[in-house]
């Protein structure tokens, strides 16, 4: 298992690496997948909307962008995370940064071990497996 947490033109460091860590490994495992090698990037808004331009052709601002690298059974992948988005998501939704940065962590690497949310009863599940992960790391 190797997660790393790192910051890209910010300075920001996730405050329970381990714990995280922790739950996301249980959440690959519960999918009958290995965790192969994960980045989970901190950056701005500023820096995320050119990615989104650069890689995805969006010309918009969003929380996160997963990359996918799976190989067979192993989960790998970047997520590069707006910790400006992030916050003003938590405001609008009347939430902690934190809980609303370990939600969109955790649904970044459900990404990864493919659900989606595009579809409404996509979105439905996604939110419930997002409940239950997010519970685990409240728990550890």
């Amino acid at each position: 298992m190797d997660i790393y947490f790192h910051s890209e033109e910010i300075d920001f460091s996730y405050p329970s690496q381990q714990e995280m860590k922790n739950v996301l490994d249980k959440l690959v495992t519960d999918q009958n997948r290995q965790m192969g090698t994960l980045n989970v990037i901190f950056c701005s808004d500023e820096y995320l909307l050119k990615m989104n331009r650069d890689y995805l052709n969006h010309d918009y601002y969003t929380d996160i962008i997963t990359f996918n690298y799976n190989e067979a059974n192993f989960i790998s992948g970047d997520l590069f995370i707006s910790i400006d988005r992030v916050n003003e998501n938590a405001v609008s939704l009347g939430v902690e940064s934190m809980h609303e940065l370990s939600r969109v962590i955790i649904h970044g690497v459900l990404h990864l071990v493919g659900f989606n949310d595009k579809l409404e009863q996509e979105k439905a599940e996604m939110t419930l497996q997002e409940d239950l992960y997010l519970n685990k790391l409240q728990q550890s």
